[in-house]
């Protein structure tokens, strides 16, 4: 079952530049920063009373980022549903007729496994999480 938003991602070409508006004039807390090997991407994530904001900086061209920036330019790129059973959440959508980016769960961030709903079947790309083995 779905529990709640867990974050909002945010396509952006330098992090560092992310952090010193976000972090530096804004006064947004920074969780933390992480490289993602499985997506190709460096990330920040910040905290906003309780809100978490992603920005994700490409690390390849064959980023899924980079595409989508090459494509689209910066900005909002998706929003993440935190799942305990993200299995069964994929499950039920495949039987719904959602078109999936991921059939399977892989590797994010933060000890994460996570999947992606097609933006063709969820009008903004959707992001689904769940804590990690």
């Amino acid at each position: 079952m779905i529990k709640k938003v867990d974050h909002i991602g945010v396509a952006v070409k330098s992090l560092d530049k992310a952090i010193a508006l976000y972090r530096d004039v804004l006064g947004f807390e920074l969780l933390e920063i992480e490289e993602v090997d499985s997506q190709k991407v460096r990330v920040a994530k910040f905290d906003i009373n309780g809100v978490h904001i992603e920005f994700l900086e490409p690390t390849s061209e064959e980023s899924p980022i980079y595409k989508y920036i090459d494509k689209k330019g910066e900005g909002l790129h998706h929003i993440a549903y935190f799942t305990d059973d993200i299995d069964g959440e994929l499950k039920k959508l495949k039987e719904g007729g959602i078109q999936l980016i991921n059939n399977e769960p892989v590797k994010g961030s933060s000890n994460t496994m996570i999947a992606f709903v097609h933006p063709k079947s969820s009008i903004v790309l959707t992001e689904l999480v769940s804590k990690g083995e």
